[in-house]
């Protein structure tokens, strides 16, 4: 279990992801191949010019790859953006996409590889089985293994760390709906293996499929306040579904509070922002900076309010929205409520991932 001033560790590493520079246009393609445990030595990734790259010492690697691996004797594949070229460390975010959808319809929705890369970050849009993830801990006929997509998503992140030298300290999730509820499911069950976590409406899965948080972890969760297709309120009984089961969830609320009492943090605040409101519950012990760690006190202030900032769990409420990514220039389908522009979702997470959100 991850303590608070393994958070606040984290935090001071943070700015230096911000510091890197612009995506800039690459050629070439490249591979990696991870044959320890969770990886595939046939592992490969494909540039986004087109066919199958091979690594090679003067390749330049491809801004997009599209790559698989084989976790489980099954292959999953996944859409990979790199940023501009660095032999640091880089930070990774894994984004889910929602159910019925792909990576494709993700990154067009939230533009996510854009804001992500030009921070200096890389970007991993898994695939899910038929469109969707196992989000729950139910067994379906569909989803025989629920287990299945949280192997899938550590053999991925090892994978990235291995090929890509993602930083395995700076490892966040991210996802719509049924893949919000899977980042919410891997910082539930894995917080020792991610820095932080965002839901774009998507709860945490209750009742028989129950996931439980295990541990300290600064996690948001962005819902619309007029969600049509899963309520605000939760759904404790959803109704059938002739392709899939539905599974139950908790509240935006309920979801939320699950992670801060995981986290040991005291009583909410609220405050209302323009467009939305946002609930605020500040992990326990959130450190301040070790004064041994920081050269001046500039610097040590300068860690403890970005500690401060990210050892939190935050609840945004969004007016005037319904089941769809807040800022996105992308219709969502018939049914799914109003996109808000009152708030940039995509920013707004990225900001809160990196340490420098309030």
């Amino acid at each position: 279990m991850r303590s608070s001033r393994d958070l606040a560790s984290r935090a001071r590493r943070w700015p230096a992801a911000l510091a890197l520079a612009l995506l800039l246009p690459l050629a070439g393609c490249a591979t990696g191949a991870d044959s320890g445990p969770g990886g595939d030595p046939s592992a490969t990734g494909t540039g986004s010019a087109g066919g199958p790259g091979t690594a090679t010492a003067t390749a330049a690697p491809a801004p997009e790859v599209r790559g698989q691996l084989r976790p489980d004797d099954r292959t999953r594949r996944y859409l990979l953006h790199r940023p501009a070229a660095t032999d640091d460390p880089k930070p990774l975010l894994i984004a889910f996409h929602g159910r019925g959808a792909d990576a494709a319809e993700l990154r067009e929705k939230s533009r996510l590889e854009r804001a992500a890369t030009a921070r200096g970050m890389l970007v991993a849009f898994p695939e899910g089985l038929d469109h969707g993830w196992g989000a729950g801990t139910r067994a379906t006929k569909q989803r025989p293994d629920p287990g299945l997509d949280v192997r899938f998503t550590e053999a991925l992140i090892k994978h990235l760390v291995r090929t890509e030298h993602a930083d395995p300290e700076r490892v966040y999730a991210t996802g719509f709906s049924n893949g919000g509820s899977m980042a919410l499911r891997m910082a539930a069950e894995r917080p020792d293996l991610l820095a932080g976590a965002v839901s774009v409406s998507g709860q945490l899965p209750a009742g028989d499929a129950a996931v439980k948080p295990t541990g300290p972890l600064p996690v948001m969760v962005v819902y619309g306040a007029d969600d049509p297709v899963r309520p605000l309120a939760g759904w404790p009984s959803p109704p059938p579904d002739p392709e899939e089961p539905i599974l139950p969830s908790l509240s935006a609320r309920d979801t939320a509070a699950a992670f801060a009492a995981a986290g040991g943090a005291g009583k909410p605040v609220a405050r209302e922002e323009k467009g939305y409101d946002r609930t605020v519950w500040r992990l326990k012990d959130a450190a301040p900076a070790d004064s041994t760690a920081a050269a001046t006190e500039a610097a040590a202030a300068a860690a403890t309010e970005a500690a401060a900032a990210a050892a939190t769990v935050q609840l945004l409420v969004v007016h005037d929205a319904g089941h769809t990514w807040p800022g996105s220039t992308v219709a969502p389908p018939d049914g799914f409520g109003p996109v808000s522009k009152a708030l940039d979702a995509t920013g707004t997470l990225l900001d809160f991932l990196t340490g420098s959100g309030r």
